[in-house]
């Protein structure tokens, strides 16, 4: 029977800080660790709301054949909500990459109702109506994308269709290429292989929201080296911040000079010495992006993922928050601080000593 768990219950849960050392004193059954920092972090800031993200490219595999069977889906929901009210969470993230036939994109959609149905009765119960959100990533490639059943997924309630915008571009190609470039270049096809202006509309004409749909930006570029330019052979990636050929936006530009393209609505840099050519956004092509969103009436951006950015006036995140709107363009509702049935004491006790 399919259970939502976790890796790490150390760090998430039971970690004291060093520089707290009553809390190694403390009675009754309490949450540490992570959990304990979302907590504050959430009585600090009432307008942040803490999902629980299942699944990623690595744990994805599991997803189909636990979705295959209303018994499987139902006790996965359940679990799910277990931990939400333990951890004292506002919703669940569904990260299923990806359903690879017209059958496991049902079953996709049958899991977010069950999910949707666990979140809605846990809310009437304990937390007078509270709106838990329910959200899912979702892919750019038409390849991918085609294969989901978009419009029955908005019907099982789903809050937010996050487009994970990028990758486009990668090792995995025989050309380099823009890594997530908002328009096509009809000059320079192999430039753009696919692009973000195309799988919006795709959703749009499926029946999605836009309201609903939230544009994602890298916080990373891919690399390419001994390249003649875009468009042209590779050969290799090289080293990388943490993967090979990935490195994360705080370092680049690396080398050479950057470039930013107008028509493919993508930035990039090349060294003309080393052939070494970056695929990433900068803050000019984010600015295009957030208006580009404003345009369309999307739901916002986010970013993968926070730790790749910079401080200070190049951060991409504060270019696309200043470029919404600052926090006047954010979402005023409040987050929950009940949980009264928590299993740990402080969480249950909204922290009180």
């Amino acid at each position: 029977m399919a259970t939502v768990g976790f890796l790490d219950r150390f760090l998430l849960s039971e970690w004291r800080l060093l520089t707290n050392l009553a809390a190694w004193n403390d009675v009754g059954t309490n949450a540490y660790g992570c959990v304990k920092q979302l907590y504050k972090l959430k009585q600090a800031n009432r307008q942040l709301k803490v999902l629980l993200s299942i699944g990623g490219w690595t744990y994805s595999p599991g997803f189909a054949a636990m979705a295959a069977s209303d018994a499987s889906r139902q006790n996965f929901a359940k679990t799910a909500v277990e931990l939400i009210k333990d951890w004292g969470f506002d919703g669940i993230d569904i990260d299923w990459e990806w359903p690879a036939s017209a059958t496991e994109a049902s079953n996709m959609v049958s899991l977010l109702s069950a999910i949707r149905q666990q979140l809605d009765s846990y809310s009437s119960q304990y937390a007078g109506g509270y709106h838990f959100l329910l959200s899912v990533c979702l892919p750019a490639g038409p390849d991918n994308y085609n294969k989901l059943k978009l419009a029955e997924m908005n019907s099982a309630g789903v809050d937010q269709f996050n487009m994970l915008a990028y990758d486009y571009a990668g090792s995995w190609d025989t050309t380099s290429g823009h890594q997530a470039n908002l328009y096509s270049d009809p000059a320079n096809p192999k430039n753009t292989p696919f692009s973000t202006n195309a799988a919006i509309n795709a959703y749009l004409a499926a029946g999605v929201p836009a309201n609903k749909i939230t544009l994602g930006l890298p916080l990373y570029g891919r690399a390419f080296e001994n390249t003649a330019g875009l468009g042209q052979g590779y050969s290799g990636v090289g080293s990388g911040s943490w993967e090979n050929g990935i490195w994360d936006y705080k370092v680049l530009p690396r080398s050479g000079s950057e470039t930013y393209d107008a028509t493919a609505g993508a930035s990039y840099s090349y060294d003309s010495a080393t052939k070494e050519l970056v695929s990433y956004d900068n803050v000019q092509s984010v600015q295009k992006k957030v208006s580009y969103v404003q345009s369309k009436g999307l739901g916002g951006t986010m970013f993968w993922e926070a730790s790749g950015d910079r401080t200070g006036s190049g951060s991409l995140i504060a270019a696309a928050y200043n470029a919404q709107g600052g926090s006047g363009s954010l979402d005023k509702s409040q987050n929950l601080l009940s949980y009264p049935n928590s299993k740990y004491d402080n969480i249950k006790k909204n922290l009180a000593a």
